[in-house]
């Protein structure tokens, strides 16, 4: 199993009470940014775009049990910015878990090693390290030179300290699907739970527009890269989501699925896009005018949208809506292999990684630089 018994039963509990009282909209994922401010300034990301004194707040402890109370979902994501670099942040930490909520710290790791003596292994805690790939693919990813290297000691630390420790990585065009399904075999070999993928959202900030993938490409991207999978693969992810990645589903968007709460309160409609904020989680579920978004909107910033805070709820919506949904889950769960002939084919396509002809820049970021001080 990629995930505690514990984890699994609590997160199926849950949803099968909200199928129980008739709820057609709930919160499985709450995404908490408790900063934006980072270390990093990757050229396909657009969270840190906020001028410098925007980047210096921070969420206090207690605005941050505050919405996790208000929102009441299972799962904790922690995302940011870099949360690491946040003052408190293991005393948000240690909050969630004395609320027995199951926390998903995301990190690029810089500041892993340096941190990790401020927490407490436990169930209800996994470190989540961003790597998008092998050495090089990584590093040109997160604009840095290193960046990989660093990223894999703090996963070792992590290890070797009892920690939960998954991986997060984003997919962009021109990304070679048989690296990726090399780095696939570096990371079980690392000894990590398991890993997560997506792929990436074009942000309108973000400083490259160029390499984000269609939904078209996303699923011939994914095809070659989860077809024929390997056994010792794990997934820290729905099943049948990866199989809307490679072109198998169609779901419709929940952006409901994974709310966000951020130093601007309630982000509406969803993680990715910001057409306003609620006061309150109430606010954000009752007045949130959802028709106008996901692919079947018409909304031109849906349109290419295939990321996992939109339609891996849709997916675990689908495993528990129906017997024939929890089947499907159960058959993608044993029977993972996906032989296909035309995804082996995939493999042998000439690529061209988008590192192989551009140089690797270090994007500069002094205001995050300066709220690390």
């Amino acid at each position: 199993m990629p995930v505690p018994i514990s984890q699994s039963w609590t997160v199926a509990s849950y949803v099968l009470k909200q199928k129980i009282r008739g709820r057609k909209r709930y919160p499985l994922v709450l995404m908490l940014e408790p900063l934006f401010r980072c270390n990093l300034a990757c050229a396909g990301c657009g969270k840190i775009q906020y001028p410098a004194h925007i980047l210096k707040t921070d969420l206090t402890p207690e605005e941050c049990f505050r919405a996790v109370e208000e929102c009441g979902a299972p799962i904790v994501s922690i995302p940011g910015g870099e949360p690491l670099m946040h003052p408190q942040i293991a005393e948000i930490v240690a909050g969630l878990v004395a609320r027995r909520k199951y926390i998903y710290l995301c990190t690029n790791a810089l500041l892993l090693k340096e941190k990790i003596g401020q927490f407490t292994p436990s169930k209800y805690l996994t470190f989540s390290v961003h790597v998008d790939g092998q050495r090089e693919h990584h590093d040109f990813s997160v604009c840095r030179e290193g960046g990989y290297e660093i990223a894999i000691e703090g996963i070792k630390e992590a290890l070797r300290r009892g920690f939960r420790v998954t991986t997060n990585t984003t997919l962009f065009d021109g990304a070679d699907p048989n690296s990726v399904r090399a780095f696939f075999d570096e990371m079980m070999e690392l000894g990590i739970e398991g890993m997560m993928l997506s792929p990436g959202y074009s942000y309108d900030k973000a400083p490259d527009q160029q390499h984000f993938l269609g939904r078209a490409r996303t699923r011939r991207l994914f095809r070659a890269i989860l077809s024929n999978r390997k056994p010792t693969w794990r997934f820290n992810m729905s099943p049948l989501f990866l199989e809307f990645l490679m072109g198998k589903r169609t779901y419709a968007c929940t952006p409901w699925g994974m709310p966000t709460y951020n130093i601007f309160g309630w982000q509406k409609p969803c993680y990715l896009l910001q057409d306003g904020y609620a006061e309150s989680f109430a606010e954000l579920m009752a007045e949130t005018e959802w028709h106008n978004y996901g692919t079947e909107s018409g909304n031109p910033k849906c349109a290419n949208c295939m990321v996992h805070s939109g339609y891996e709820a849709s997916a675990v919506d689908h495993t528990f809506n129906s017997l024939r949904g929890f089947l499907a889950t159960a058959r993608a769960t044993l029977f993972s292999r996906y032989r296909d002939r035309y995804g082996k084919a995939l493999l042998n396509e000439p690529v061209r990684p988008v590192h192989a002809y551009n140089p690797l820049i270090q994007i500069s970021n002094s205001a995050a630089a300066e709220g690390s001080q």
